[in-house]
């Protein structure tokens, strides 16, 4: 089984809201997952991106592979904390 962390798509029409978890690769985009390890909202400027990073580590030390924007995310939620730091 191959796990992913990718996003998983809610919110209204035009109003997307994903939260980021982790999935065997074969499940649907929207469909079952293992665990939700962050959140990412693009309405707001910039947009808010809240990552378990405790639990994104354990699941990549595991054998998650993270996908090119969930990758960009990490990154990005890291960049964040060392500047508020």
């Amino acid at each position: 089984m191959a796990l992913v962390i990718r996003l998983r798509r809610h919110g209204a029409r035009k109003k997307p809201y994903y939260r980021i978890v982790v999935a065997d690769s074969r499940s649907p985009r929207d469909g079952r997952f293992v665990e939700q390890v962050g959140t990412y909202d693009p309405a707001f400027d910039p947009p808010r991106v809240t990552i378990k990073k405790e639990d994104t580590d354990r699941w990549i030390k595991a054998g998650a592979k993270p996908s090119d924007t969930v990758r960009k995310l990490i990154k990005r939620a890291e960049e964040a904390a060392t500047a508020s730091a």
